[in-house]
């Protein structure tokens, strides 16, 4: 298993599916020969620790401490009956363990008892416990369980395979809150002592973490790094770093090769150093790693590979920080180009343990839901964003600013692969905004090579987004968008400059529901400058929008202003001030700003929140905005009926020339009838259709339904999409009369609601 690149996700991501950049990043290495190999040490961490071995191990080492503590404050008291009863205190700071600690500990074999047959239910190996769990009688319950009463309402409509998933989720996260109490206070599923890594100016807190003694978590972790490293034998160990909760657990994993596999180069990429470390001047950082690359990781990790070989001066290397004469120096070789899309070859899904992720359920958010439950296949129609316009979004940055879409084909050729490789056909793309245009095209690709998928993808809420290319959409296999809706007020997304106003947002998203495609709307409060009214207006459109079923899930984000953006960089133009310009040595990104023009938008966060959940459940529409918040709120000046009157204007008519024309319907069987009508007999066609669910038929002239027949074969999806100009010329050339007539007819709106699409 010896290759000369190993490729790390550090703990944690996802428990339910690989983050994509190590197998993007070996798809590219497979291209140019290079031997590589890729782990996700937080799902083997995970797999470790929840066993019935890795929770023995756990218990053991609570109540070693428990009992060493113990016995330290019994020696403190002259009475012996003063003494403290056993596991009433806990080890590491000697404060009183929690009533639900105690739970636990007490249930410890019921937990050694399931963990196994939950871990193989989650993996979705052992289906059939599902019955077990929903019995209520099969797992032990601790704190987690106690939200139940109040959620028993939003589960009346699951199956038994989610609400068993939901009570196996809050299971494990019962013994998640015993690991954060009594071994490792920074535990977390999805991350890994997140707070060191999030504004982190300054690399000192950091740096102290990692000169104090392994955690327990350290020593699984480092433990299967051992194996690891062993088995694979690199002479490169490159760390993915996402997400400031991989931060941690990035470094303690380089600090221990550096130590024991000193002849091994370490490296780290990833959404972390491109947003955070650009300005990195701590020269401690590389004593952990001796390169760390920004923006795209092909060309850079090329250029590194190349010199450990001995290939290139560190002076030839490409976007990467390195030591260089005692001091951090940031190389750049622009002579040495990036790849482009269609050169960087298909995601390598291969060395991770693909069957072994566990699909949970933690909360009853529709969206949030398909991000943790379910393996997906992850890939990118573009590379940065089509529009890169929006203030609050890093659109100096490279990931961002450098927008390139990868050909339809080739997209859905890459799809195909993945399929073959994983067994898997759901796809999550993972843009910034999936251009419509693209969207479009591979959903025709699919269409046309008969294929069964399942994917969802983030958008922009604009107006290309019409209700047959979502219907196309839908019936390609898209379930779900997401998009922002951000502010939900005009003045602001102006300020944003999204290219949308809250009037288009509802079309779009009504078009996508009608389509049957989930709609998820990310929602900002917090903007600068935005006063209490305008929040208490966004919320009136958003509880709207709810109302009339045209979204069904949400997300309230406070705003943030990073390093990077418009609003980070040109504060003064949208009326904020920087708290302070001192760039750190570390971590550089996120801005402490004061808007003293704004509200004050830390108050508003659980009021907005709470009725979303609410909104989002299809209830309490009819309270008053005000009973949302604990403090005296301005009344909505928004109509009661405004989303509603939006949805009742009229779609422009006008169909532009240019526009495509798509049969996805099927060959019709086509028979000619005779009508007599006042004493003269008349030729029909009708023409008999068949799909998934009914048949149905239309009559038109006889002329008219041989035309109808022929120029559907002709716009059928596996061929080349007819103009809308073509098709109006071909009919005129029929020697057929009055081609608006015909098209704005029934029997035309019939097969616009049965798959001919105009697009």
């Amino acid at each position: 298993m010896s290759a000369k690149v190993f490729i790390i996700t550090p703990p944690f991501t996802q428990l339910n599916t690989p983050y994509p950049a190590t197998a993007y990043i070996k798809g590219f290495l497979n291209t140019k020969g290079i031997t590589s190999v890729q782990a996700d040490l937080g799902i083997e961490v995970i797999l470790k620790l929840f066993s019935k071995q890795g929770l023995t191990n756990l218990f053991n080492r609570i109540e070693s401490n428990l009992t060493i503590n113990n016995q330290h404050l019994t020696a403190s008291f002259d009475d012996p009956s003063e003494a403290i009863p056993p596991l009433l205190w806990r080890g590491a700071g000697g404060e009183a363990l929690s009533t639900n600690s105690q739970r636990i500990l007490a249930l410890k074999n019921e937990y050694l008892k399931t963990i196994d047959a939950v871990i193989l239910f989650l993996q979705g190996k052992n289906p059939t416990l599902s019955h077990l769990i929903c019995s209520e009688n099969f797992l032990p319950e601790a704190s987690r369980f106690a939200q139940l009463e109040e959620l028993d309402w939003a589960f009346g409509t699951m199956g038994v395979q989610d609400k068993a998933k939901h009570l196996a989720t809050l299971y494990l996260e019962d013994i998640s809150d015993l690991i954060v109490e009594c071994i490792d206070p920074h535990f977390g599923f999805s991350r890994y002592a997140e707070r060191l890594g999030r504004s982190a100016n300054s690399f000192d807190e950091l740096y102290g973490m990692l000169q104090q003694p392994f955690t327990y978590i350290d020593e699984i972790l480092i433990g299967l790094l051992y194996e690891r490293m062993e088995e694979v034998n690199p002479q490169l160990a490159c760390f993915s770093v996402p997400f400031p909760g991989n931060l941690y657990a990035a470094f303690r994993s380089a600090q221990y090769i550096k130590k024991h596999f000193p002849g091994v180069k370490t490296a780290m990429g990833g959404g972390f150093p491109n947003t955070e470390l650009r300005s990195l001047t701590d020269a401690r950082v590389m004593d952990f790693f001796d390169f760390i690359t920004l923006d795209d990781g092909e060309a850079p990790l090329e250029c590194l590979i190349e010199h450990i070989d001995g290939m290139r001066d560190v002076n030839q290397l490409k976007r990467t920080f390195a030591l260089v004469d005692g001091a951090i120096k940031y190389i750049d070789n622009s002579g040495c180009r990036d790849y482009k899309q269609a050169d960087v070859g298909t995601p390598d899904y291969s060395d991770l343990l693909l069957d072994s992720y566990i699909s949970v359920i933690e909360i009853v958010n529709p969206m949030h839901r398909m991000w943790s439950d379910g393996r997906w296949n992850k890939l990118t129609m573009a590379h940065g964003c089509y529009w890169g316009k929006c203030t609050f979004c890093d659109i100096s940055l490279d990931y961002i600013k450098v927008y390139e879409p990868v050909a339809a084909r080739l997209l859905v050729d890459r799809m195909e692969e993945l399929i073959a490789q994983t067994g898997q056909n759901g796809f999550h793309f993972v843009d910034e905004a999936a251009p419509p245009a693209l969207m479009r095209e591979v959903a025709l690709e699919i269409l046309r090579r008969n294929l069964a998928v399942t994917w969802w993808t983030n958008i922009r809420f604009e107006k290309s987004f019409s209700a047959d290319l979502c219907r196309l959409l839908k019936l390609s296999g898209c379930i779900a968008v997401s998009g922002g809706l951000e502010v939900a007020s005009d003045r602001l997304l102006d300020l944003i400059q999204k290219g949308v106003t809250v009037a288009q947002v509802a079309r779009v998203t009504r078009n996508f529901t009608e389509a049957g495609i989930m709609v998820h709307a990310y929602l900002m409060y917090g903007f600068p400058t935005q006063t209490a009214q305008e929040t208490i207006d966004s919320l009136e459109m958003v509880r709207q929008m709810f109302e009339v079923g045209i979204l069904q899930s949400g997300f309230w984000h406070q705003f943030a202003m990073t390093a990077h953006s418009p609003v980070g960089m040109y504060p003064e133009q949208f009326g904020v001030l920087k708290e302070t310009d001192a760039i750190g040595s570390f971590a550089n990104n996120d801005i402490v700003h004061v808007d003293k023009s704004g509200a004050n938008h830390d108050k508003f966060s659980f009021g907005l929140k709470k009725s979303l959940f609410n909104f989002m459940h299809g209830i309490c529409f009819d309270y008053p905005l005000q009973d949302w918040f604990e403090f005296k709120v301005p009344k909505t000046k928004v109509e009661p009926d405004f989303i509603y009157n939006v949805l009742q204007e009229d779609d422009n008519f006008t169909i532009k020339p240019t526009a495509k024309i798509v049969w996805t319907g099927g060959k019709p069987y086509t028979d000619f009838v005779v009508k007599t009508k006042k004493g003269r007999n008349f030729e029909n066609a009708q023409l008999t259709f068949h799909d998934k669910r009914e048949s149905f038929t239309i009559q038109l002239e006889k002329g008219q339904g041989i035309w109808l027949a022929d120029i559907l074969q002709k716009a059928d999806v596996t061929n080349k999409a007819l103009g809308f100009a073509q098709l109006k010329q071909s009919y005129e050339d029929a020697g057929l009369d009055d081609f608006e007539l015909l098209w704005y007819s029934k029997p035309i709106n019939t097969l616009r609601e049965f798959g001919l699409f105009v697009l």
